[in-house]
């Protein structure tokens, strides 16, 4: 067989963190309509993401979020998204790049997205922020079918 000389994974995964971008910078713009919400894991290890350092200390691997009823001033450029998020009543600002996203997903429509961790990271071990189950759970129960790109990848 050839090389992949375009690397087609890379540009898979890209396009598909495009989705997520969107999707977020929708919401950023208009808010969440109907029964949309998002459940959002990322590696906390990643460069560029930025979490209080008792968040960290609590979710040292992964971290899952939730945007639903109670998120604050989403902003979302072409590498990060930011929220504030309320933590024990106490609001917290969160960045993340989107490189950091290992998985996403809207159970009110059968959507899940998950991402394979980067070259090198341990493997993540889900965690749980503002009181709701983890993406990749929450899409399982749900009917949903998650999307992993490793399907893709060659071995």
């Amino acid at each position: 067989m050839a090389q992949d000389l375009f690397h087609y994974d890379k540009m898979v995964e890209g396009a598909l963190r495009g989705v997520v971008r969107d999707a977020l910078a929708r919401v950023a713009q208009d808010g969440l309509r109907g029964a949309h919400h998002f459940y959002i894991a990322f590696a906390t290890t990643q460069p560029g993401v930025i979490v209080p350092e008792h968040l960290r200390e609590r979710f040292p691997a992964e971290m899952t979020i939730v945007l639903q009823h109670q998120f604050w001033d989403l902003r979302v450029d072409d590498d990060t998204f930011s929220v504030t998020l309320s933590f024990h009543k106490q609001p917290e600002r969160l960045i993340v790049p989107f490189a950091a996203v290992r998985s996403f997903a809207d159970p009110s429509v059968d959507f899940a997205l998950e991402f394979a961790a980067p070259q090198g990271a341990a493997e993540p071990v889900a965690a749980l922020a503002a009181a709701a189950p983890p993406a990749p759970e929450a899409a399982a129960k749900s009917g949903a079918e998650v999307v992993t790109l490793d399907k893709f990848r060659k071995r």
